[in-house]
């Protein structure tokens, strides 16, 4: 029970990786906000953890919703010792087609929500001692993947706003981390590996043979935001099988 009695706000918590961070969160002790736009079936986690999950309606876009999930969680469960910010939109096409309204959404979900959620943080976890904020990139945010111009540029910000704000929150005791998640077996690597053809040329990039497991993401959350990661800021955990991108 590495995380027993603390709180932790995971957006984009109801479904794909953020839902394997919330389980591996609450498999650990703590209580979970589960911020998404859709609950889908997060009641299914409620059951399982009873009093200890929470879904709460939320648009990372937008600053009211932001400040609402925060009172929420203070609310419900007392404290908020633990941010994940993973909620993240992909519009993918080549850089001549892709609409200015998809590359808004894109950037806006994906880092101008992490700073949103960030900031509306900041002041609680200060008053508490400290905090652990884990943003969430993914690896083509150092790999170059044509018609991803959008999403792995957000994500490089994303890796870049850690750091950031890795050196800024240190002296209030707030570590910043990023996890950063290869081919998992779940959403797009889920989809890439149904397809016998394209799975085999991305198989051959894995050291590892083998698409990750969504819980194998959801340790390395919970390592960062635990006691073994006290001396761990400002660090980017690859979670990719060893992933190498020319093969």
């Amino acid at each position: 029970m590495r995380l027993q009695d603390r709180t932790a706000v995971v957006t984009g918590g109801t479904r794909g990786l953020g839902r394997a961070i919330a389980e591996s969160y609450l498999a650990e002790g703590a209580s979970v906000v589960c911020a998404a736009r859709n609950p889908y079936d997060i009641e299914e986690l409620a059951d399982v953890y009873p009093g200890r999950v929470h879904y709460q309606e939320t648009d990372v876009t937008d600053e009211d919703s932001v400040a609402e999930l925060v009172e929420v969680a203070l609310e419900t469960f007392g404290a908020l010792d633990i941010l994940v910010s993973n909620a993240g939109l992909s519009r993918d096409g080549s850089i001549s087609r892709l609409s200015a309204a998809d590359w808004n959404a894109t950037v806006g979900t994906n880092l101008t929500g992490v700073f949103l959620c960030t900031r509306a943080v900041i002041r609680i976890m200060a008053e508490r001692g400290g905090g652990r904020i884990i943003n969430v990139s993914s690896c083509v945010a150092t790999r170059t993947a044509a018609g991803a111009a959008a999403y792995s540029a957000s994500k490089a910000a994303v890796e870049m706003f850690t750091r950031t704000s890795a050196v800024e929150l240190a002296p209030k005791g707030i570590t910043v981390n990023c996890l950063s998640p290869g081919y998992i077996d779940e959403g797009m690597g889920k989809k890439v590996a149904a397809d016998s053809r394209v799975w085999e040329t991305y198989r051959r990039r894995l050291l590892a043979g083998r698409l990750g497991r969504p819980d194998e993401v959801g340790s390395a959350a919970v390592f960062l935001a635990g006691d073994d990661s006290s001396y761990v800021n400002g660090h980017v955990l690859e979670v990719n099988g060893g992933l190498m991108w020319a093969a």
